[in-house]
């Protein structure tokens, strides 16, 4: 058995913190875990449970908190948040948008959804939740990448004199992790068995040398007090299970603030500055000595705070080194807050209400149960064999003998439940929805729905303000973590980077980092703005993460298409049934293009249709020229045609006219004659 190593100072002060810090929680522990127990559907202690059988009432508990808890979660984690970054002075736009980038793209390689919603969960049951920031060293082939993750709320502990409300105060911050010795070897490799390079002996490991935990689970994992019902095993119950290895060793990493000294180095001719670390500062004043004395260099050594890590095993000092960010990586969201560092959770408000309820459903299970079984009182003396009685009313096929002279059988009637006993149920369920902050309509429920749409929608939007009112205090933990995000990333990606980011619509997102052109030179130099951190407002869009409805979106979309707001492509985007809304606007578009391609040949055909017709014009008036010549020539010899006609009848009638007169001149001149002739004549 080798010799036990000495304990390093640094991994004591690690250890004592730690169990002081654990011990200091250890209340919340227990709330914390029953907060757990009541989510998982496991309402009763041994006792309680034992003590409802005693009395033949069921130990089934009518569960209000699990749902409450899922549809709160559901509201809460609808949508991804929306990072604004906007630089503080006026910059470059590019570079707002290159970093709007870079967070989405870190948002995506650490399924930023999925951990967000596990600590909305953690915040839902046990009042707290927490995110942390760190480096993925093997990310990227070896050149690592900036990610996130959730943390189990119990493997975190902060010192109990915090009083901000994401320890920004605190002394420091301590990050439990317990591992197999298979898995801590995996992660540190130079703790196993080494060949000496030299001789090829085998050395043995340091592992060998570190004290194991037994506490490990009890600590960090507190079990559960309550009968577990609903077979659900929590890392504390399966710590003894067979396939678990028992072998186990806790690694703590203590992040706490420090004063770091950074040199501002400006140039007296140019007015260039740069900003270096102690490390950089020493090797750019070997390199520029000369430069330094002759006093071209004007130097300032500033202090600045930022978040130290250190990590230990047992009794060694795993690592040690200063982050980039004056900001915990490990960033809090507490429920309910309390001034402390344990904040409590929407369930410890609703659990005892929800034992309340549970009473009220075990009492009226009882009832059920005992209005079920028919009754029968007989008088005494009336049955010789009571017990052979029992057996034959269970027959429904049996008669039954009794001594009628010793009284009639009767039926008792059980007394029904007052209507109160009900009311009292409903009032429960209401205010375990109310406690989460969920109206019944959120639930689905629409028996107490206004009779249109709008007052629906009315109803639900005054119901999401408490929701709202939470997602407010989530969106400052969400800010702080894009701060981190931002921070460690300007220490991490200091080198040339290609940044693809995947959009909803399938397009990529491209944005370069510490590129050099001689043309352009960097698109955005990480690497020279690296020590100055927080450069950029980083926020997030208010209510980003709300769900919308989409209906009533949609609702108001068609009225603006209507009165032509917007157009058709717009309210097809806000139509929640149609899910290929990318290839519906691409034909959508195609169409429209081929619309406008008709539309110009229309106009084409339009102008041409115009020249035919003033054509078509200028051919009917020559032509109706032609025909009033034609008409006049044909007038012409009319006209000419009818004065000779009436030249000959003229003269027709005159010689008529002549003969009739001599005809006439002749007869007057006979019947002269023949007067004259008888004037003549004796009488």
């Amino acid at each position: 058995m080798p010799e036990k190593i000495q304990k390093d100072p640094r991994a004591d002060v690690n250890e004592q913190l730690y169990r002081e810090w654990s011990d200091a929680r250890a209340d919340w522990d227990e709330e914390a875990r029953k907060d757990i127990d009541f989510y998982l559907g496991n309402h009763f202690t041994t006792d309680e449970s034992d003590e409802l059988q005693s009395r033949n009432q069921a130990d089934v508990p009518m569960d209000r908190v699990s749902a409450a808890v899922e549809k709160f979660k559901a509201v809460l984690t609808s949508r991804p948040p929306a990072f604004t970054i906007t630089p503080r002075e006026d910059s470059d736009v590019q570079i707002s948008s290159v970093w709007r980038t870079i967070v989405g793209y870190i948002w995506q390689i650490s399924d930023g959804d999925a951990q967000m919603k596990q600590a909305i969960h953690d915040y839902a049951t046990t009042g707290l939740g927490y995110l942390y920031v760190y480096t993925d060293r093997e990310s990227d082939f070896g050149k690592g990448d900036i990610k996130f993750t959730y943390i189990d709320p119990f493997r975190v502990y902060i010192p109990p004199s915090s009083r901000n409300r994401w320890a920004d105060d605190a002394d420091g911050i301590i990050l439990s992790t317990v591992l197999t010795g298979e898995q801590v070897l995996n992660l540190y490799p130079e703790l196993g068995d080494q060949q000496d390079p030299e001789t090829g002996e085998l050395i043995e490991g340091l592992i060998n040398n570190i004290s194991e935990h037994s506490d490990n689970y009890d600590r960090d994992y507190p079990a559960s007090q309550n009968k577990n019902s609903t077979t659900v095993f929590t890392p504390a119950e399966v710590k003894d299970k067979d396939y678990v290895q028992t072998k186990s060793y806790r690694i703590l990493e203590r992040f706490y603030k420090v004063k770091v000294p950074f040199y501002i180095v400006v140039s007296t001719q140019t007015g260039d500055e740069m900003v270096l670390s102690e490390d950089e500062f020493v090797e750019f004043s070997e390199e520029n000595k000369d430069v330094l004395e002759a006093g071209l260099m004007d130097v300032q050594q500033v202090y600045q705070t930022r978040v130290k890590v250190c990590a230990s095993i047992g009794e060694i000092i795993l690592y040690e080194t200063v982050l980039n960010t004056d900001i915990y990586p490990i960033v809090p969201l507490p429920n309910v807050w309390t001034g402390t560092p344990y904040p409590k959770s929407d369930i410890s408000r609703a659990r005892p209400m929800q034992r309340l309820l549970n009473k009220l459903w075990s009492l009226a299970l009882s009832h059920a149960q005992a209005s079920a079984g028919l009754k029968l009182l007989v008088p005494l003396g009336s049955v010789d064999d009571i017990s052979q009685l029992e057996q034959d009313w269970a027959n429904p096929n049996a008669v039954i003998e009794v001594d009628s002279s010793q009284g009639e059988p009767h039926y008792p009637q059980p007394s029904p439940l007052a209507g109160e006993f009900y009311k009292l149920i409903q009032q429960c369920e209401f205010y375990i929805d109310f406690i989460f902050g969920l109206p019944e309509m959120m639930h689905g429920f629409s028996d107490k729905a206004p009779d249109t749409v709008r007052g629906t929608e009315r109803m639900i939007a005054q119901g999401s303000e408490r929701p709202k009112s939470k997602l407010r205090d989530i969106e400052f933990s969400i800010n702080r973590l894009g701060k981190v995000i931002y921070n460690l990333s300007k220490g991490h990606y200091t080198y040339k980077k290609m940044f693809r980011l995947a959009q909803p619509n399938n397009d990529m997102t491209e944005a370069m980092v510490n590129f050099y052109t001689d043309v352009s030179g960097a698109v955005v130099d990480i690497k020279k703005e690296k020590y100055n951190i927080e450069q950029h407002d980083i926020r997030i869009e208010p209510g980003s993460t709300m769900p919308t409805n989409k209906w009533a979106e949609l609702s108001v979309y068609l009225e603006a298409f209507q009165l032509g707001i917007v157009d058709r492509l717009e309210v097809l985007k806000k139509n929640p049934e149609i899910f290929d809304k990318e290839g519906i606007m691409r034909r959508t578009d195609e169409r429209e293009q081929m619309q406008q391609q008709i539309q110009a040949l229309n106009g084409q055909l339009k102008n041409l249709q115009g020249d035919l017709q003033t054509a078509q014009r200028e051919s009917v008036q020559d032509r109706k020229r032609v025909e009033v010549e034609k008409f006049k020539s044909k007038l012409s010899e009319v006209n000419s045609d009818s004065k000779a006609d009436r030249r000959v009848q003229r003269n027709k009638l005159e010689t008529e006219v002549k003969l009739e007169v001599e005809k006439l001149a002749n007869r007057i001149g006979r019947e002269a004659d023949k007067v004259v002739g008888s004037a003549q004549k004796p009488i």
